[in-house]
């Protein structure tokens, strides 16, 4: 059964400056902004997810416009504590400022989180493959449809074998720029997911198998994208 969550986990869409290096990015973003970050006052979990591939891998579906460098992840027990760490906070100042510092472009949404199969612990979830991916529902599919039908999707990849954890985050808010709210058009994006896997093979074997095309037929009737990148997370706190 889909365990949902009261938390509201602010999504970070992180693309470094243009004359930083991969590495140089990663490094700074780990050592320097990840502790400033782990500061923030009612912070309950911060990982941030290096993108290290762009590939569609195991589905055929259109590819939304979506590029990044970095996906974090911060959550908090609701969005009173989320806008007092990142507005209000006597920190708040210092967090832009280093975010100028090295990052090119930041668009920010808030998500409720839902844990559809259980995620397993941090160090056993580290030698895990992980997938995250930004849905986009069909013009004609209602807010209201699109969660409707991701619970029944969520059902659907209970059945896929080779699936190490699942977990959905809906979108109800979106920033395309960090601090200011946007219209649905602005930043069209409706979830996040996020999936693991022993490896790239059994990501494959996994949506290739009756129940992977099955649920890939679902996503069909409410998509119109999906973006998907496989990622290195590092959790900080």
């Amino acid at each position: 059964m889909m365990k949902a969550s009261n938390m509201k986990v602010r999504i970070g869409l992180i693309r470094k400056k243009p004359d930083w290096t991969l590495e140089d990015f990663e490094k700074y973003w780990r050592d320097k902004h990840g502790p400033l970050v782990s500061r923030a006052p009612d912070l309950r979990e911060y990982s941030q997810n290096l993108v290290t591939e762009r590939l569609q891998r195991g589905i055929d579906f259109a590819r939304g416009p979506w590029d990044f460098d970095g996906i974090s992840q911060l959550s908090f027990d609701d969005a009173e504590h989320a806008n007092k760490a990142f507005v209000t906070s006597d920190l708040a100042a210092a967090f832009v400022a280093d975010e100028n510092h090295f990052i090119g472009e930041l668009h920010v949404i808030t998500t409720e989180r839902s844990q559809v199969i259980a995620v397993p612990d941090a160090p056993a979830r580290g030698r895990l493959l992980k997938r995250m991916s930004v849905l986009t529902r069909r013009p004609a599919i209602t807010e209201e449809d699109f969660r409707r039908e991701w619970k029944v999707h969520g059902d659907l990849v209970r059945q896929m074998r080779g699936v190490e954890g699942y977990r959905q985050n809906v979108v109800i808010e979106r920033e395309f720029k960090k601090g200011q709210l946007c219209r649905y058009d602005q930043l069209p994006m409706d979830g996040i997911v996020e999936l693991w896997f022993e490896n790239v093979e059994t990501l494959a074997n996994a949506f290739a198998s009756p129940a992977g095309r099955k649920t890939m037929e679902h996503a069909k009737t409410f998509l119109s994208e999906i973006t998907a990148f496989l990622v290195s997370e590092h959790r900080i706190v």
